[in-house]
């Protein structure tokens, strides 16, 4: 039997209103948001449920806000089906590890959505010291991206962010730097495209909030997992809390290398994914990975059973 991939959303995939119809059928998904009202000290589940949406969208509540209703959705389908974690491997996009780590363990809910939004305020702080973005580049390789990075003599401020699925690489950097890098893109008919962002995030310039979070993951006991995930910065497996803590602090300034940790999960043999968490990104991701991989979804009622019985009949 092939293994399954379980894969968690990161900051993006909010929206005023996620996680509405799960709570209203489920006392467990319930729970976690008020859990989550509790550990904050702050009604984020009012927040979630009713907006606004300006407010959702700051990074330091999407971060806590996509996590909680994440790890509801998770809880839930949980509940309802007896998961094998021997049988399984974990991954979250960039925030979403956060929630891969929820689910292996290592850590408690309390404590994850209380680290995130730390997290989130960390970022957002180090954003607003700078004035920088995020673009995506499209139909290029990440060799190619890098080379037209000119890192280390062209644009230095310009730096490889994500890795999300063949001929989508998302870079980082000072707005100028990434209007000099656009302008060369374009002179080659290359397509650049800038994401609507607060920060150019997983790059040099969140430093300060990768020193901050060193600081706050030192006080912080992680157990080991009990099933493996995968990494963002690396792409390969982690289980044990040091390598976990080194991670995600690397996390904040490193690349997030979905593409290569999708391809790692399915060479481990993983033949099916479940995308748990608000939205469908990771599903498209993985079709232009691999359509031959099935990516169920766990996130409303409906979500959740239909995903069950797919499973179940394997």
């Amino acid at each position: 039997m092939s293994k399954i991939g379980l894969v968690f959303p990161g900051q993006g995939s909010q929206f005023v209103g996620m996680g509405k119809e799960l709570i209203a059928v489920s006392e467990t998904a319930k729970s976690i948001f008020a859990r989550a009202d509790a550990a904050l000290g702050m009604s984020l589940s009012t927040m979630i449920l009713e907006g606004p949406e300006e407010a959702l969208k700051e990074t330091e509540n999407a971060q806590p806000a996509i996590l909680t209703a994440s790890v509801a959705a998770w809880e839930a389908f949980r509940e309802k089906y007896n998961l094998n974690f021997s049988n399984c491997i974990c991954a979250g996009h960039s925030l979403g590890e956060y929630t891969a780590l929820v689910a292996a363990r290592v850590m408690d809910f309390e404590t994850a959505v209380q680290l995130v939004r730390k997290r989130g305020r960390y970022m957002q702080e180090a954003a607003a010291a700078c004035d920088g973005g995020m673009a995506a580049v499209l139909g290029k390789t990440e060799n190619e991206v890098r080379s037209l990075c000119g890192q280390g003599d062209g644009q230095p401020g310009v730096q490889v962010a994500n890795l999300n699925s063949p001929g989508q690489v998302v870079v980082s950097g000072s707005k100028k730097t990434l209007e000099v890098f656009s302008q060369s893109a374009a002179e080659q008919k290359i397509k650049v495209i800038p994401l609507a962002v607060s920060g150019p995030f997983h790059s040099a310039l969140m430093q300060s909030a990768a020193d901050k979070l060193t600081v706050t993951l030192k006080i912080i006991s992680f157990k080991p997992a009990v099933m493996p995930v995968i990494a963002n910065v690396s792409a390969l497996p982690i289980t044990e809390p040091e390598a976990i803590r080194e991670s995600l602090i690397k996390q904040v300034t490193g690349s997030v290398r979905w593409e290569e940790s999708m391809r790692k999960m399915i060479s481990s043999g993983v033949g099916r994914m479940i995308e748990i968490g608000p939205g469908k990104v990771l599903r498209g991701l993985m079709k232009k990975i691999d359509r031959g991989i099935p990516v169920l979804g766990v996130f409303d009622p409906e979500e959740i059973k239909a995903t069950i019985e797919r499973i179940s009949n394997i």
